[in-house]
């Protein structure tokens, strides 16, 4: 059976340093080990199912507690924080103790379970689509910890799945899964009985997750389409924007057709999975690498409609399996861009709350004022985004550095450490000794026990168009951009490579709602103008000439300062500063990411360009 030609790091002991330590060490104090306590209705829902009088809920309610578990744990993996250990191990105990004897684990009365109905909403639940984060949660829990509770409790999931749905549609003597509604939503267990063969090797949720993706053509009796039809919508080329189904929810049963290819070496499942992939990319990845416009795709990545924290994480998960899929380094690009501008700033510094919307103009709020609606007695800070956010960060776990069947891969630059098991055995640490994105001069320290070589691979992202490599001094040549460069070599105790990124400016020129305005990049970040920053007031910003931009570092004393801080001269001879977009808006002033920018000329990057060079998938 094929298999990934990159894999996330087992056993990897990460020691981040800088900016992003100090997202990880905030969110992990300010939210996720403070979450369950502070909102304890995560999990007393499933207590009171069925307790008089009904709790009021939304209908996705029964996802929290998945989605919460599977970004905390994830963020475990990067810090390996003990309070957040030992908070994260009473939470899956308190909530498998919440299971029902038949399986069930949501929120929905007894006669409503898993029906897409329930007595107290008029309109459907998500009830499939909350088990399902609970299968991820579970399952990334038990992954990282061995923990067989929680690997029963996964189990017993599946099996009340197999119970209700296998066979449908065959004898009709079950209902189906795509009958129970909200089904971009509801058929998202596909992904999780998928993963959950993996590990069990159970056939019978095999046979499941195969009949789902049988679901995904269903049509109602007017021939109207009920699913996504993600497989053979995507086989006939159709963009995610145009399917039934374009709401950003469907990217979770996408991520089971990569799965079903590793387990069944069906290449229809690789061909959609990695075309919905690039239809994504191409459409509608937005300057500031998030995603959706109004919680959906619109073929637009100039939309102004919300950009969900939700669907941007959903985004992210996406291009991990992209990426582990394909080695394509351009790939590692749009997490890159993803991560440093989108996650962080999604966040508050302070790692206390995440915004429900990140738009590329506009304010950054916290999700508990945009959608407050969700916030029910017992868990006043809960609603989709908030648990989901730290996922972002958490994911870096499975992309940052990976292996491949000659060696590791090193996606992400940053200060700190990774030590990490290479398959002989033996011991590899990398240190990444830099201030990137401020400069792009990355020093790497390569202490490795084997007296024999190493391959290790350094991405060479799009945007850097004059690289170097020096290994201890010397050059190395073969740096291609949008590439990965090999090197083999027997590491001594002093090695060290020096990675020289090129970080000119380059550029986004909009086109659509954003056109005669142009986004301006150094390297992965998108450059913005904040009010709390600048004298200058966003409706009256003059315009900037591309042919004089040489941004000066700006240094700040007051509070909050940014990540990076660049004074650039204006056309009429007056000075903006412009920050990185992760930081922007963090005083709640607003920001602008599209400019006024004149004669730019577009370099290669985004998918803007993507689409103009007519560049199919997969091409290099």
């Amino acid at each position: 059976m094929p298999q990934p030609r990159l894999a996330r790091l087992p056993d990897a002991h990460y020691a981040l340093q800088d900016y992003l330590a100090d997202y990880l060490r905030g969110v992990t104090d300010q939210w996720l080990v403070i979450a369950p306590t502070a909102n304890p209705a995560m999990l007393e829902i499933f207590r009171d199912r069925d307790r008089l009088p009904y709790r009021e809920l939304v209908p996705w309610a029964g996802e929290f507690a998945g989605k919460y578990l599977t970004a905390a744990t994830e963020v475990l993996r990067l810090t390996g924080d003990k309070a957040l250990h030992a908070t994260l191990r009473h939470f899956v105990r308190e909530l498998t103790a919440l299971q029902a004897e038949d399986g069930y684990l949501g929120p929905w009365p007894r006669d409503y379970r898993l029906t897409g109905r329930a007595p107290q909403l008029e309109r459907g639940t998500w009830d499939a689509w909350g088990h399902y984060h609970l299968l991820l949660g579970l399952l990334t829990w038990h992954g990282e910890t061995g923990d067989e509770l929680a690997l029963d409790c996964a189990k017993r999931i599946g099996d009340l799945f197999c119970a209700k749905f296998l066979g449908a549609g065959v004898e009709w003597a079950q209902p189906r899964l795509v009958d129970t509604g909200s089904t971009e939503m509801n058929l998202a267990p596909v992904h999780g009985l998928a993963l959950l063969y993996g590990v069990t090797g159970e056939q019978r949720y095999l046979t499941l997750a195969l009949q789902v993706v049988d679901e995904f053509a269903a049509r109602e009796p007017d021939d109207q389409p009920l699913a996504g039809d993600y497989l053979h919508a995507a086989l006939a080329g159709t963009e995610f924007y145009a399917t039934p189904k374009p709401r950003w929810e469907s990217l979770h049963p996408i991520l089971g057709l990569v799965e079903l290819y590793y387990i069944t070496g069906d290449e229809r499942f690789r061909q959609a999975f990695e075309h919905w992939w690039w239809s994504i990319v191409k459409l509608d990845r937005h300057n500031n690498g998030g995603f959706s416009s109004g919680e959906q795709a619109q073929g637009n990545p100039y939309h102004p409609g919300a950009i969900e924290t939700c669907c941007t994480i959903a985004w992210i998960a996406l291009s991990v399996e992209m990426l582990r899929l394909t080695g394509d380094a351009r790939v590692a690009d749009e997490l890159e861009l993803s991560t440093i501008n989108s996650v962080v700033g999604l966040h508050s510094v302070t790692g206390r709350w995440a915004t429900y919307d990140t738009p590329m103009d506009g304010v950054r709020k916290a999700s508990a004022h945009d959608i407050v609606f969700q916030a029910r007695a017992g868990s006043p800070e809960l609603n989709c985004c908030s648990v989901n956010a730290a996922r972002g960060f958490g994911l870096l776990s499975a992309w940052g550095v990976m292996q491949d069947d000659e060696g590791l891969v090193i996606n992400w630059y940053g200060a700190g450490a990774v030590t990490a098991r290479l398959p002989s055995g033996a011991t590899i640490r990398l240190v990444q000794m830099t201030d990137y994105p401020r400069s792009g001069e990355v020093r790497i320290q390569v202490e490795c026990q084997e007296q024999r070589p190493v391959v290790l691979k350094l991405r060479i992202p799009q945007w850097s168009a004059q690289s170097t490599v020096l290994l201890n001094g010397h050059p190395v040549v073969g740096v291609q951009p949008g590439s990965y460069l090999r090197l083999e070599h027997t590491w001594a105790a002093d090695d060290v490579l020096t990675l020289t990124l090129d970080l000119a400016l380059h550029y986004w020129v909009g086109e659509q709602e954003c056109a005669g305005l142009t986004s301006i990049y150094r390297g992965p970040v998108l450059l913005t103008y904040d009010r709390r920053f600048n004298a200058l007031d966003p409706h009256a910003l003059p315009a900037l000439d591309a042919r004089q931009l040489r941004g000066q570092a700006s240094p700040w004393t007051g509070w909050l300062p940014p990540l990076l801080l660049l004074a650039f001269p204006t056309a009429d001879g007056s000075t903006i500063h412009l920050c990185d977009f992760g930081s922007a808006g963090e005083g709640g002033t607003p920001y602008r990411s599209w400019l006024p920018v004149g004669h730019v000329e577009p370099t290669p990057f985004g998918p803007a360009h993507l689409l103009r060079s007519g560049r199919k998938e997969g091409d290099a």
